[in-house]
């Protein structure tokens, strides 16, 4: 079985770090000379799987440009979504589900249950009801190698008064968040965890009270970091930013990259991914 771990790793190992976001909004598809509705949704997606495949180490479609469509949009992300299948492409699906029993389990069996037409290999979720609430996704992690991204520390400042509320324990949320997904144990989580976390790019974690001080985890704790690019977080302080959180760190890029239209996507998709592997490879030392 080629789980999302080992999938993961493999990418890593070859320096790939440069997570692909595919946001098809309405000033993207406008810059591609594309109409907004389903048709241009889907003709982005599947130029940023062709420009992505053996480059970066992932892409990661935002859901709700494409929901956005109803059922049309959601045929496009299907097509979309092959693409990136029959390529070999690691896909996040950035759908951020949380809800608690069956209806999560639901959630999951549509994002990550192999043969569903909508079959990524991890998806972002939210565990604001207990890390446990995400339990009916568990199954499809150990049995079927899949993945998840817990939402932790994000960069939006609505965020920060839930985030850093402090729980009965003394830990933060985020930092709880953190720990959870550290601690989640899978049968082939070998090099990498098949439980990640999301933790924004532009924030110092400690205020967050996560220590980045701490050594490398193993496995490594795979880390989907948006911020970098347009939003002002610089690759070369990642080092600084997540430190030893960095080692499985996937930096997700999407108006610096798709920016510009199809013409010379390719290029800018190769230059970030080079830019971000020795970036990452000397702060590494």
């Amino acid at each position: 079985m080629e789980t999302f771990s080992n999938r993961l790793a493999a990418q890593l190992a070859a320096k790939r770090h440069l997570c692909v976001g595919i946001d098809p909004h309405a000033p993207l598809l406008a810059d591609w000379g594309l109409a907004d509705d389903a048709a241009g949704a889907e003709r982005m997606g599947r130029e940023v799987i062709a420009a992505a495949a053996g480059v970066a180490a992932c892409v990661k479609p935002q859901i709700a440009f494409f929901e956005r469509f109803g059922s049309a949009g959601y045929v496009a992300l299907e097509r979309v979504l092959a693409d990136a299948r029959e390529a070999g492409v690691l896909v996040i699906a950035d759908v951020k589900r949380g809800d608690i029993g069956s209806s999560f389990a639901a959630y999951a069996d549509a994002w990550l249950t192999p043969g569903s037409p909508l079959e990524a290999d991890a998806m972002t979720v939210g565990a604001y009801q207990g890390f446990g609430s995400l339990s009916g996704a568990f199954d499809l992690v150990r049995d079927h190698g899949k993945g998840l991204f817990v939402l932790a520390a994000t960069s939006n400042p609505e965020a920060r008064e839930v985030q850093r509320a402090v729980r009965e324990d003394g830990r933060m949320v985020a930092q709880a968040v953190v720990d959870d997904a550290l601690a989640f144990d899978a049968p082939h989580d070998t090099h990498v965890n098949s439980i990640g976390v999301v933790l924004g790019a532009t924030l110092n974690l400690a205020d967050f009270g996560i220590d980045v001080t701490l050594p490398p985890a193993k496995p490594a704790l795979p880390v989907l970091a948006p911020g970098f690019g347009h939003q002002g977080a610089r690759i070369e302080d990642a080092a600084h930013t997540f430190g030893g959180l960095g080692w499985a760190l996937l930096a997700s890029e999407s108006r610096s990259v798709l920016a510009g239209g199809a013409e010379g996507l390719s290029d800018r998709v190769r230059v970030r991914a080079e830019t971000i592997a020795t970036a990452l490879t000397v702060s590494k030392g």
